[in-house]
C-alpha cells in the first residue's frame, strides 16, 4: 500500500488541523516498520492513534474558543441563551428585576427565537409602548441581522403569541462580553433590559 508523504499530504490539508495529525501518522507508520518488530507493532500504532486523536480534539476545542472569542458579532451570537435577568420600568421609573425565565436561541443562517415565562403571572402591563407578553408568557421567533458598527440587530418578526407583533422589525441594542448578552430596545420610549447567559 502506498503512503504518501507529508509534503503530498500538505497540499491536501493545507491549512487545516489535520495536516500535523497525517503527518504524525505517516512518521510513526514508517517508525513502526523499521524501528520495531511485529509483536510491538500494534501497541505502538495503537498509541500513535490515541495521540492523534488528542491532538484533533484539542484542536477542534481551540478552534471553537477562537470563533467566539474572535468572530464576527454574528458568529458569537449563535447559540442557546439562558435568560438571567428581566427588568423593567416601575411606577417610580426605575428599573425592577422580574421573576422569570426564557431562553434565547440564534442559528448561523439568521434565524432566532424567545421565549419568556413570568414565573408569578402579574396584571397585564407593557414596559412602553409596545406590548410583547401576553398572560405572562413572550413568545416570538422571525429572522435577524447584525448591524455591528451601530451595536445593535434588527429582529424581523415572522410569528409571536402577541399577534399584532407579527411583521413588524424590531431594533434592539446589544452589548456582547463572553458568555453575556445584554439586550435592550433602541427605541427612545422603551427602557426595558435582558441579560442572557450562553449554555454551556
Amino acid at each position: 500500500m502506498k503512503i504518501q508523504a507529508p509534503a503530498e499530504i500538505g497540499k491536501k490539508k493545507e491549512g487545516s488541523g489535520y495536516r500535523l495529525i497525517l503527518d504524525v501518522l505517516y512518521v510513526g507508520i514508517g517508525t513502526i516498520g523499521s524501528e520495531f518488530g511485529e509483536e510491538m507493532k500494534q501497541p505502538v500504532l495503537r498509541e500513535i492513534i490515541l495521540l492523534c486523536l488528542g491532538v484533533a480534539i484539542s484542536a477542534s476545542m481551540g478552534a471553537g474558543q477562537n470563533r467566539l472569542a474572535s468572530g464576527t458579532v454574528s458568529d458569537r451570537l449563535v447559540g442557546a441563551w439562558r435568560l438571567v435577568s428581566l427588568e423593567q420600568p416601575g411606577q417610580d421609573g426605575q428599573l425592577h428585576r422580574i421573576e422569570c425565565d426564557g431562553m434565547l436561541v440564534a442559528t448561523r443562517d439568521g434565524h432566532i427565537s424567545v421565549q419568556v415565562m413570568d414565573r408569578v403571572p402579574q396584571a397585564q402591563s407593557a414596559a412602553g409602548p409596545e406590548q410583547y407578553s401576553q398572560g405572562g408568557y413572550e413568545a416570538s421567533y422571525g429572522s435577524y441581522v447584525v448591524d455591528e458598527s451601530a451595536h445593535i440587530f434588527k429582529f424581523h418578526v415572522e410569528g409571536a403569541l402577541v399577534r399584532s407583533l407579527i411583521g413588524k422589525e424590531l431594533i434592539r441594542a446589544y452589548e456582547l462580553s463572553g458568555n453575556t448578552l445584554i439586550v435592550r430596545s433602541a427605541r427612545a420610549d422603551e427602557h426595558w433590559r435582558v441579560t442572557w447567559e450562553r449554555y454551556p
